[in-house]
């Protein structure tokens, strides 16, 4: 039950955070992406804010060892590129500039504007299945478990 209370607070406050901060907002973040023409840099703060919180949240995590919902802690080591990675973060940015959407905002904003999240989902959700189709270069990817991450 714990879990369950802590993913749907932390859904929450990741949708209220999105909302709020104009990136669940399309013509904000196609705006962020316009950078030759009216560039609105006002999103690169909202990211730059999220990576000190997971920097945050990763130094804490690996320093007690273990998560407080979860027997170990799992970090993936691998740090090379492979071609699935680099297709991926193409079409993952193409998506992105397009629609100005990526998948967290889609979701949160599904049920306010409807037609246009719903058309994003759907080509997300069919982008996910082809993924399954691509082979991967290595099946067993590399974890470090415990707190000597």
């Amino acid at each position: 039950m714990a879990k369950t209370v802590s993913a749907f607070t932390i859904g929450l406050l990741f949708g209220i955070g999105l909302l709020v901060s104009g990136m669940a907002n399309p013509a904000k973040v196609l705006a962020f992406l316009d950078v030759t023409g009216r560039w609105d840099p006002s999103l690169a703060f909202v990211m730059a804010g999220a990576v000190a919180v997971s920097a945050a949240g990763y130094r804490v995590a690996r320093r007690r060892g273990r998560p407080v919902l979860a027997p170990r802690l799992d970090i993936p080591t691998r740090r090379d590129l492979d071609p699935r990675l680099l297709v991926g973060a193409a079409v993952f940015g193409l998506g992105w500039g397009l629609a100005g959407l990526c998948p967290g905002p889609a979701l949160t904003i599904l049920s306010v504007v409807p037609a246009p999240a719903a058309t994003f989902v759907a080509a997300m959700v069919v982008g996910m299945l082809m993924f399954r189709l691509v082979p991967s270069s290595t099946s067993n990817p590399k974890v470090v478990q415990g707190a000597d991450a």
